[in-house]
């Protein structure tokens, strides 16, 4: 049975019952149709007529499960990436277990990146072969350990420096080095006469893809992504009497778990409208999906140097990770920039590293120390707006 009459011989149906499935015909007679139900990763199959023969029957499933496979990718969509490309390469795994006997060697295919080192070069430490190959250290320690339990590779001790664990192929592993010498070549050409009959260039797209990843991972990419995402999500507003009870909860929250409340605290929190509004100041107020997550505050300084001073600044525990410390620092910036002011003043404690980091971001930079009201303040900083 040919494959491409198999592909042919494929139609869908809608349902059958609640389940969806394809109908294949093997031939023409209704003797050879049996039923193929499929619920996206799990094949079932029920047979129509038992006259089916048990080779057709392994033969067909084989190709069925991957068929039902790539309709999930497709369903799925290219937030599978990883997932197909797992499966490609178990596929070409499976199928570089069969090729290596076939070429006289006893190799398996995972050894094939310090193998391929090792008959390129006398010796290698494995840390030379796992900087070479990218892999890491324990793994390529573990190969290791495999070839040599194999007879194909040999671990020896530097005479001159017993730290030193030289790997070098034994004389079995060199026969194997000349004898995979001409599948090394069957398997280029064959890899090359698939790519010509490609569409597109898998090899340089998956160095540009390794290159992207290399600039930044899929983890940092994705986190990113859930930021901008979930900013959307997010309203800076100005304060008014009804977020008082938020600007002194979300505040009192980090100054009591890192520090001691001080009273300067207690004033500013518990009267913001006339310890920071009616002065001058202004207030900033972070909604995620409505509700107030995140404040920060400008006090208004008579200071020759600054105008104002960013202060109480804070951000809930269940909106961290979400950016709200830098939208609400931008905002009140924005904010002074518009009120007129050249210069903010801040003050904070270096224990609290992510938002020095932030303020950093932000552009402030550290200013000589000068006299504070709050015992906790070990660093100052400021930026021209």
């Amino acid at each position: 049975m040919k494959v491409t009459a198999f592909k042919k011989a494929i139609r869908f149906q809608n349902k059958v019952g609640n389940m969806p499935c394809l109908m294949v015909t093997i031939g023409t007679k209704p003797m050879t149709t049996f039923l193929i139900k499929y619920n996206v990763v799990k094949i079932n199959i029920e047979l129509r007529n038992t006259s089916l023969n048990q080779n057709k029957y392994i033969y067909v499933t084989s190709y069925i499960d991957r068929n039902v496979n790539t309709m999930f990718f497709d369903q799925v969509g290219k937030m599978a990436l990883g997932s197909r490309m797992r499966m490609v390469s178990e596929r070409l795994m499976d199928d570089a277990a069969k090729i290596y006997p076939m070429y006289g060697t006893d190799l398996k295919p995972k050894w094939f990146p310090v193998f391929y080192v090792l008959s390129h070069q006398e010796k290698a430490t494995i840390t030379q072969i796992a900087q070479e190959i990218g892999h890491t250290h324990p793994s390529v320690s573990k190969t290791v350990r495999e070839m040599a339990k194999e007879g194909v590779v040999l671990e020896k001790k530097d005479p001159k420096d017993g730290r030193v664990n030289w790997i070098t192929l034994t004389p079995k592993g060199q026969k194997a080095a000349e004898t995979i010498k001409a599948q090394y070549q069957d398997l280029t050409s064959v890899v090359e006469e698939m790519m010509a009959q490609s569409s597109h260039d898998i090899w340089e797209s998956l160095k540009e893809f390794e290159y992207l990843l290399d600039q930044q991972s899929m983890y940092e990419r994705v986190r990113a992504m859930k930021k901008r995402r979930e900013a959307g999500k997010v309203q800076i507003i100005d304060y008014t009497p009804e977020y008082s009870q938020a600007f002194h909860d979300i505040n009192m929250e980090w100054v009591e778990r890192y520090f001691e409340v001080e009273e300067m605290d207690r004033k500013t929190l518990e009267n913001p409208q006339s310890y920071v509004i009616d002065p001058g100041g202004y207030i900033a107020v972070a909604l995620y999906e409505g509700e107030p997550l995140g404040v920060c505050a400008l006090i208004k300084m008579d200071d020759p140097e600054y105008d104002f001073e960013l202060a109480k600044m804070g951000v809930s525990p269940k909106a961290q990770g979400l950016g709200l410390g830098y939208l609400l620092g931008k905002a009140v910036l924005d904010k002074a920039k518009e009120m007129g002011a050249q210069a903010v003043y801040l003050e904070s404690n270096t224990i609290l590293k992510p938002a020095i980091s932030l303020y950093h971001k932000l552009g402030f930079q550290k200013v000589a120390h000068r006299p504070t009201p709050y015992a906790r303040a070990n660093i100052q900083m400021s930026i021209n707006v």
